[in-house]
């Protein structure tokens, strides 16, 4: 039984401070000598490339997704990835939509760096290194280990900038917990099919804007952002409106490219149609813009990019996206 271990970097592995504050200094070697339970989990460790999350790229995870399956094939029971937490929901999920194995791929991080009283770094390395050797976690694919909670990718989501207890699935709750030491997974969910293989280069093409509504928006706004795009998401307010002004200028787009649209709320899914007034879902639905569903916009975001990128046609687009919304 062996786990294979991918850093990337983030607050898990900052130490030292520099000019501007904390530093990335450390590499798996100083992550697991700083956890002594451990030792029972022989480890495979593989620095990758040391940043900051928030300089992460598609690219960059799909590559390491093969990384991580090559591992797989040599053997590896699991695979845990660290990584800074400011995008952790974001390439938590789009490995998700590409790993093909019933080997756990498990992502966590720290939110308190190893030079502040109480990191909680080598308590979630820990976590997130036996639930990648639980047998109970394969065929769940890409899960989050953090604060001893197991979430799917899917699911998660980033609800505080400070907090240990950070990650949460305000729409499913944890998948389980880890309990002195045991993994216990108390629920699973169906996992959806995986999606194509894409271009690298396609996909660094493809460009997919997010744009959230607000208080008295101005939809000239979207006359800005969307020259070049291929496809756009929309987080509304609450169950999907918009400002009715918003409405024509929406399904204009909607002619011309996939719009996707989701809540800004955090948590429920987009409505289909119970409401009727001009900006509401049903009318948005009625101009051509998809339902994101349960999906929250940054997720939205990372499925269309791919399906796009994947060459998927309008048909394609909204199947996925009542598969995965």
């Amino acid at each position: 039984m062996t786990v294979a271990l991918f850093t990337l970097g983030g607050t898990i592995a900052m130490a030292g401070t520099g000019s501007g504050g904390v530093v990335s200094r450390l590499t798996g070697a100083d992550l697991t000598a700083a956890v002594p339970g451990l030792a029972g989990i022989p480890l495979d460790v593989r620095d990758v490339e040391a940043v900051p999350s928030a300089a992460l790229a598609y690219r960059q995870i799909l590559d390491l997704v093969d990384a991580a399956g090559a591992a797989v094939a040599d053997g590896a029971t699991g695979v845990v990835v660290t990584q800074g937490t400011d995008t952790l929901e974001e390439t938590a999920f789009l490995a998700d939509l590409v790993w093909p194995h019933p080997e756990p791929l498990v992502f966590t991080g720290a939110m308190r760096n190893p030079t502040l009283a109480g990191p909680d770094g080598p308590a979630n390395l820990l976590a997130a290194a036996r639930v990648a050797a639980a047998p109970a976690a394969r065929d769940l694919g890409v899960l989050v280990a953090f604060n001893d909670e197991v979430h799917a990718a899917r699911f998660v989501r980033k609800t505080h900038s400070t907090s240990t207890a950070t990650f949460a699935s305000p729409n499913a709750g944890p998948l389980g917990h880890v309990i002195e030491g045991a993994v216990r997974l108390l629920t699973r969910p169906p996992r959806h099919a995986r999606l194509p293989p894409v271009d690298r280069d396609r996909l660094a093409a493809t460009r997919v804007a997010l744009h959230t509504v607000t208080l008295d928006d101005d939809p000239a706004l979207l006359d800005a952002l969307t020259p070049g795009l291929d496809g756009l998401v929309v987080a509304g307010f609450g169950v999907g409106h918009v400002p009715p002004d918003f409405a024509p200028a929406l399904g204009g787009l909607a002619a011309r490219m996939p719009v996707v649209l989701a809540s800004r709320t955090g948590a429920g899914s987009v409505l289909r149609d119970t409401y009727g007034a001009v900006g509401s879902e049903t009318d948005l639905r009625r101009r051509g813009l998809i339902c994101g569903g349960l999906l929250d916009p940054y997720k939205a975001k990372v499925l269309l990019r791919m399906l796009l990128a994947g060459g998927a046609d309008r048909a394609a687009v909204e199947a996925a996206f009542a598969r995965h919304g």
